[in-house]
């Protein structure tokens, strides 16, 4: 699968970015999962549906990437987190729904 992952409006990769903060362990798994992602093993990763059609997929030490997918050809990474509680925090459960609303609206898809 293709893996588009989320760029501000100055083209900064924010998923790459926040991957980049994390410790090498964690570094490790996330590049893992982005390359299970890229060879479509989707079955292999820690994965739940979290709201609409948006996914949660947990990595090491309660890292989360949420991300849509697109008739299973490509793979649409929105946010990256720490975990700390039971819930999504509020302000990246915003940001979450302000990229897929966006993404929709480029995509002419609705998920959320």
């Amino acid at each position: 699968m293709k893996v588009y992952t989320y760029e501000n409006s100055s083209g900064k990769d924010l998923i790459q970015k926040y991957i980049s903060t994390l410790t090498t362990d964690e570094q490790v798994d996330a590049y893992s999962v982005l390359q299970a992602f890229e060879e479509d093993r989707l079955n292999d990763l820690n994965i739940k549906l979290w709201q609409g059609k948006i996914w949660e997929v947990y990595f090491y030490k309660h890292n989360r990437i949420f991300y849509v997918t697109i008739q299973n050809k490509a793979v649409y990474l929105l946010h990256a987190c720490r975990k700390q509680k039971n819930k999504t925090e509020k302000s990246d459960k915003n940001t979450i729904i302000k990229r897929a609303k966006e993404l929709g609206k480029v995509l002419n898809k609705t998920f959320i």
